[in-house]
């Protein structure tokens, strides 16, 4: 398995920009958003956990679907990346309407 390698400054930018935009649209989902938001800004699983004051495993267990992290875990996790909780509609009818820029 070939290791992975930390993404450089242009690339981290490029991805907070990337994900900024899916949360703006409501397609980032948990698990898979921690997987993304981590990777994006360049951290190991280690070093994330160390960051939030969780141990890596429990950062695996939320990553796999595992575990179901507190509202505080979240809100920690939100806070690197600059997101908020909270609720976003389901309607499919969403992201055309973000595209045309009516909120």
């Amino acid at each position: 398995m070939a290791r992975w390698k930390k993404p450089s400054k242009s690339e981290i930018l490029e991805n907070r920009r990337t994900l900024a935009e899916r949360a703006h649209c409501g397609d980032l989902r948990l698990p898979s958003a921690v997987v993304e938001i981590r990777k994006g800004i360049g951290m190991t699983q280690e070093e994330f956990a160390k960051v939030l004051g969780l141990t890596r495993r429990q950062i695996a267990e939320i990553e796999a679907g595992n575990a179901n992290p507190t509202l505080g875990t979240l809100t920690k996790i939100g806070r690197l990346f600059g997101f908020e909780l909270g609720f976003v509609p389901r309607s499919p009818d969403r992201k055309l309407l973000l595209a045309k820029g009516v909120s």
